[in-house]
């Protein structure tokens, strides 16, 4: 009965262990879709406002922004895409956010995938950067999220910022 009860004990603490080590406040999520032929995957951390001042607190403007939380949000795509005239060849890249209070944001495309937020961010690894305009939403919505316009791009949607990033 004791080895039972010790065995119980050990699992228990194995799940309380896992529970907290797992949990986290800004789930990780997948936005997939298809743009013609090409399969897409954007794989991000989703923080939530929760009352918090988002752009220009939480999120510096000009300053590289990891767009999204925890680890790197990552794209991946299947084949070759254009975005703004240049050819990105088929493959997984970081994405990153330069916000802006006024005028345009930059996306940034790093060849680098797997770092941790905006720290592991260099310049020299930078496929592609492009200027865009972001727009304000009528409301506010709670929890960032990505998602793919099969006609359009990628559209980035947080607080009252919406962003696409044109996709072709």
């Amino acid at each position: 009965m004791a080895k039972i009860m010790t065995k119980f004990k050990l699992t228990l603490v194995f799940l309380l262990v896992a529970t907290i080590t797992f949990a986290q406040k800004s789930p990780r999520k997948q936005a997939t879709g298809k743009i013609g032929q090409v399969s897409l995957t954007v794989d991000y951390g989703a923080p939530s406002v929760n009352g918090r001042t988002i752009w220009g607190e939480l999120v510096p403007y000009n300053k590289v922004w990891r767009a999204g939380a925890n680890e790197n949000t990552t794209v991946r795509f299947s084949k070759e895409v254009t975005i703004k005239n240049t050819t990105v060849p088929a493959g997984k890249y970081g994405l990153f956010l330069i916000p802006s209070e006024e005028g345009e944001w930059i996306v940034i495309f790093s060849k680098k995938n797997d770092a941790w937020g905006s720290n592991g961010y260099n310049e020299e690894n930078d496929l592609l950067r492009i200027k865009l305009r972001a727009n304000t939403a009528a409301k506010s919505t709670e929890q960032m999220t990505f998602s793919i316009d099969k006609d359009n791009g990628i559209l980035f949607n947080w607080d009252k910022v919406l962003l696409l990033i044109p996709v072709q």
